[in-house]
């Protein structure tokens, strides 16, 4: 395929020449992004596009009354196959989110609960990216960049516009942060210098495959636009491209792989760096939504309470759980569940957590050994959905309960705290 054009008068092998653009043609090159798919049919041969069932996706962020109250969910009910057959996109489900899909400004947070492949069906969004986190089951994921196998304790992100389809081998669940009008990047490292947190090397991108493949029946592909779900169907695979070359791709990540800073003299370092990548708004150093992992580390700070510290936040945290306990709520907190304390709701380690961290030998210990906690935080102040709130069945109604055994230990008289025998 090489050649010095990106859409020569007649492509090698007879291909049609198609340009995805994920950026503005006129963005400063450092932050343009565009790809040259070589396809065996353009992308533009379908039928019209016409509604179809919207399934639990919205982007009405005012469906039920807003709740300032901390939530948790218990882990999020799979169907059973025997009962009821179930794909990636029919088992989307909305639980929160912010901002206008149509001014390309803000976030969503979906659960995706399923236990059948896609089949002929592929799927592309219209409003933004997906960055997806399996959490039970591994995916298959066909892009027309070529195929990834993406496990627990991997992520992907498939960018605004990317064509994908996903086979599941057992019943699958997991996270998805969709961001609009953005795209993730790695965060600056500043002080921490030109290494550490996610390196760019470990990111991977798919090698081209293909299929020339007809579909007599017809292969539906799925668009979500403003925030509604279309179909259209066509007669050939869309995973036709042959080749291509260009810098806007679908890309995977193992969470292993992360390179951990954390305090190495007194204090609890903020979570910011645990960042694995952000997606920036206009705002120096504000965030429509990071992805932060708690991956495990080893724990040294001297004199300190090293759980995190209870906190009010001017940004929205939701978080998730890929395996194991989270520090702070070894108990409650499950895999495959979620909480989300929203902006200025306070939270913090559960009455259990403060009492065994506040007399514990401070000796150098490895945290979070087995386990991976995740958040997804955002600038915008983020509702919850009817399904979060009603349908879905999994809010933990005794979430506020971890903290009522918190007790007093002021002591007026004697400044000097009682501290670990």
């Amino acid at each position: 395929m090489a050649t010095l054009q990106n859409n020569p008068q007649v492509c090698p092998y007879n291909l049609y020449a198609e340009q995805l653009s994920g950026s503005a043609f006129t963005c400063p090159r450092s932050t343009n992004k565009r790809s040259w798919l070589y396809r065996i049919l353009p992308s533009v041969s379908h039928k019209p596009f016409e509604s179809t069932d919207q399934g639990h996706v919205t982007n009405n962020w005012d469906e039920v009354d807003p709740d300032p109250n901390q939530l948790r969910w218990k882990p999020f009910e799979i169907p059973k196959a025997s009962q009821k057959k179930v794909d990636f996109v029919s088992g989307l489900h909305t639980l929160c989110g912010a901002g206008d899909i149509r001014s390309n400004n803000g976030l969503a947070v979906h659960i995706f609960l399923c236990n059948t492949s896609m089949g002929d069906r592929c799927f592309y969004n219209s409003d933004g990216d997906f960055l997806i986190v399996p959490q039970k089951g591994k995916l298959l994921i066909y892009t027309e960049f070529g195929k990834m196998i993406v496990q627990p304790n991997e992520i992907c992100v498939i960018q605004r516009g990317m064509r994908f389809s996903v086979d599941v081998f057992e019943e699958t669940r997991g996270y998805i942060l969709e961001v609009y009008g953005v795209h993730f990047e790695l965060p600056d490292l500043g002080p921490i210098g030109a290494n550490g947190l996610a390196n760019p090397r470990d990111f991977l991108i798919p090698v081209a495959w293909y299929e020339d493949r007809q579909v007599p029946g017809g292969y539906t592909v799925i668009n979500k636009y403003q925030g509604k779900l279309f179909a259209a169907k066509q007669n050939v695979s869309p995973f036709n491209v042959v080749a291509w070359h260009g810098n806007y791709t679908p890309y995977k990540y193992n969470l292993e792989n992360f390179m951990v800073i954390n305090a190495v003299a007194y204090d609890h370092a903020d979570p910011s760096i645990f960042t694995v990548l952000t997606a920036k708004s206009l705002r120096p150093g504000v965030a429509i939504a990071d992805f932060v992992i708690f991956p495990p580390r080893w724990g040294v700070a001297d004199k300190t309470f090293r759980p995190p510290y209870y906190h009010r936040n001017c940004m929205s945290e939701f978080m998730g759980l890929i395996k194991g306990h989270y520090e702070a709520k070894e108990g409650g907190f499950l895999p495959g569940g979620g909480s989300l304390h929203s902006t200025m709701t306070p939270h913090g380690p559960d009455a259990e957590c403060f009492e065994k961290a506040s007399k514990a030998k401070l000796v150098p210990e490895r945290i979070a050994d087995g386990t991976m906690a995740f958040m997804f935080e955002s600038s915008l102040s983020m509702a919850v959905t009817k399904w979060g709130l009603k349908t879905s069945h999994c809010l933990d109604d005794n979430y506020y309960k971890c903290w009522e055994p918190l007790k007093s230990h002021f002591t007026p008289n004697s400044r000097s705290p009682a501290g670990p025998k």
